[in-house]
């Protein structure tokens, strides 16, 4: 048979992959492991879930070992395996964020425009009580949160539509993504401050909260950042 007809053709599947290793000492499958799930990460645009990095090791493998020994080995490198939205994901330490930001203008991940405080607020508020509709939201602030505001959320991909309130008319709800957790360096939800412990530390207020005045002068802040008048 020639060489020629040897050749895997496009449309076949390639080999299934050897992921046990079994042939290899252990410690060599250790090191051959630890190699493909950081080339993965590595390669992947987004956090890496863990049925992915699953699927190239072997089955007794535990990754939070390989995962354990991936960041020990780059302890001493300006980047990092962090957890983050249900995955893992390299990520240039903090430490290094103003030199970024001198060599291309704009901190390490951060593409999106920056949030006005009016916006920051209501995420915030989305965050920390969702699912919760527009209305709520309206009530919370003492004021009309607009449309607009609600879709440079969505634009940003930080917030996506919820399931339908109960309430008359069945409105949207509103909750967070996976890209804010990514943007907030969050592996969940449950790594947002503690309400109560904030409540405790004199630096956020349930009450104040809900009757608007989470922030002096928020009430006065439109939709663009900017200092307004309300309507009377």
């Amino acid at each position: 048979m020639s060489e020629a007809s040897t050749r895997r053709k496009p449309n076949q599947q390639p080999a299934l992959l050897d992921t046990e290793l079994e042939h290899l000492p252990p410690e060599l499958r250790w090191r051959e492991w630890m190699g493909r799930v950081e080339a993965v990460i590595f390669s992947a645009s987004e956090p890496v879930t863990r049925s992915v990095l699953a699927q190239v090791v072997g089955k007794n493998c535990n990754l939070e070992l390989i995962i354990d020994d991936i960041r020990a080995e780059l302890a001493g490198r300006p980047y990092e395996l962090v957890a983050v939205a249900g995955g893992w994901q390299h990520r240039t330490k903090k430490a290094f964020g103003d030199i970024i930001h001198a060599a291309f203008g704009t901190p390490a991940g951060q593409s999106a425009k920056e949030l006005s405080q009016s916006e920051a607020l209501v995420l915030m508020c989305i965050a920390y009580f969702q699912p919760i509709t527009r209305a709520e939201l309206s009530t919370f602030f003492g004021k009309e949160v607009s449309r607009d505001l609600i879709g440079v959320l969505r634009g940003q991909e930080l917030i996506a539509s919820g399931p339908r309130s109960p309430q008359p008319g069945a409105p949207y709800t509103y909750v967070t993504t996976k890209n804010f957790l990514s943007q907030f360096g969050l592996d969940t939800l449950r790594q947002l401050p503690d309400f109560e412990a904030l409540e405790d530390a004199g630096l956020l207020s349930k009450e104040k909260l809900l009757a608007g005045n989470i922030i002096p002068g928020f009430a006065d802040i439109d939709d663009d950042g900017a200092s307004a008048a309300l309507d009377e």
